[in-house]
């Protein structure tokens, strides 16, 4: 069931994303070779809560032997999506996906940005550069009349038009009264398809673009998702709300 939120409630989000993008903005000051992903967890998660606010992907999970044990997930350069902190210095020539979900007074916001450690490669940049692109692309279809799938085959034409493609076994999705609530937003599909747009949707719209092909694997963790060929792969999202027919970015 996609839940259509109340000005109140699209608010109250609001004040979680605009906690998400402060601390993507504290984070990118200290993205450097030499930093440990868990120094960067750290002062993520000293924030959140000194702002009355609570990590929301801290315990999550679905099976309670392995719940995510962190703030951010931290996943560098082939490691796609959900990389745990570690004690493993950043190096010259990375690339680093942050993602950060908050909690505060019940409501979620969600984003990810990925980050360039020192100088990085041409082609590192072309992949950051063409993942960003195809957010904003598909963040423009998240009109009311439009369908979701219009929102994938936006962010899906925009990053094959550039070589790479998108990882299809894992998706965006709602977001707000819960951390991942319906509708499911997958970074490819036929445009006109898929559930209308509506007033009132808050989504969390982020592809995740691989260098190679599109084919990923599971690590022995059971959180952290790699890309089948080793290559790289770049991770951007925004919570948006659907405001007065249009986009709103919630996490800027």
């Amino acid at each position: 069931m996609v839940r259509i939120k109340t000005k109140r409630d699209i608010e109250l989000i609001r004040e979680s994303s605009k906690i998400v993008a402060d601390v993507l903005k504290l984070v990118s000051a200290h993205v450097r070779p030499g930093v440990t992903t868990f120094e960067l967890d750290r002062l993520a998660e000293d924030y959140i809560r000194s702002l009355g606010a609570v990590p929301a992907f801290k315990g999550y999970g679905h099976t309670k032997s392995n719940l995510f044990p962190a703030t951010l997930c931290t996943s560098i350069d082939d490691v796609v999506v959900h990389g745990i902190p570690s004690n493993r210095a950043l190096r010259e020539g990375e690339i680093l996906s942050v993602d950060v979900g908050v909690v505060r007074e019940g409501y979620y916001g969600d984003g990810a940005y990925t980050f360039p450690v020192g100088e990085i490669s041409k082609e590192k940049r072309r992949l950051m550069e063409a993942t960003e692109e195809s957010l904003y692309k598909g963040i423009e279809q998240a009109v009311v009349g439009n369908r979701i799938h219009d929102i994938s085959h936006a962010v899906q034409s925009c990053v094959e038009a550039q070589g790479f493609s998108v990882v299809r076994d894992l998706v965006g999705h709602g977001v707000g009264i819960e951390l991942h609530e319906e509708p499911a937003i997958p970074n490819f599909g036929k445009p006109g398809t898929g559930i209308k747009l509506q007033e009132g949707m808050t989504l969390a719209i982020e592809p995740m673009v691989n260098t190679g092909a599109w084919q990923v694997r599971f690590g022995a963790d059971g959180w952290t998702v790699l890309t089948q060929d080793g290559k790289p792969s770049a991770h951007f999202e925004h919570t948006i709300a659907i405001v007065d027919g249009k986009p709103e970015i919630l996490t800027k």
